[in-house]
């Protein structure tokens, strides 16, 4: 997918989290109704913030290449293992540059400076924040993106992807369950 998933059956605060309940959240929004938070602009714009146990949708973890995890995923689409990450940064030159190759062009929505910038891939990443557990609160929004993968490292971690306003790369970050990240799918072969 080119745009970070919207699929929102239920919505809670940046307080409320859980590393074994599924929790969806909307940057900025405060609330329970689903009906207002699709109606803000962070929601049209940047998606939904998932915990990992939401992203996965009752899937078990996968190191799969492809993972074969549909999670939170309409049907026909999958939510890729670490190794598919791993695959496309590689591919794109390493992680060291792919970030640039992956994310939004300018700064109407990534903050100043947006290093190395070009989007040749078309993935059109955005900086759609996250929800930080420790904080309990949500952090970053025009900083950073950050992705969920199938992959979990232990029962209470997992990999994600992060790109930065400040930075070319793409990071493979090992992250607590319980925050609220983005989530892009791939469609099945």
């Amino acid at each position: 997918m080119a745009e970070n998933l919207r699929y929102l059956p239920s919505v809670v605060g940046p307080v409320t989290g859980s590393q074994t309940q599924a929790f969806y959240y909307v940057y900025d929004y405060d609330g329970t109704s689903v009906e207002d938070a699709k109606a803000t602009e962070n929601y049209n714009t940047y998606g939904v913030l998932y915990n990992w146990t939401a992203a996965m949708n009752g899937a078990s973890s996968s190191t799969a290449n492809p993972s074969g995890v549909q999670g939170v995923c309409p049907p026909g689409w999958h939510l890729p293992s670490n190794e598919e990450w791993t695959q496309l940064t590689d591919f794109l030159g390493g992680h060291g540059v792919a970030g640039g190759k992956l994310k939004e062009e300018g700064t109407v929505h990534w903050k100043s400076p947006n290093v190395g910038a070009t989007n040749s891939t078309g993935f059109t990443a955005l900086p759609g924040g996250q929800r930080r557990q420790v904080e309990g609160k949500f952090l970053r929004l025009g900083e950073f993106g950050t992705w969920w993968s199938a992959s979990e490292t232990s029962n209470t971690h997992a990999r994600s992807r992060d790109m930065q306003n400040n930075l070319e790369s793409v990071v493979n970050l090992n992250q607590n369950k319980d925050h609220g990240f983005s989530v892009r799918c791939l469609k099945d072969n």
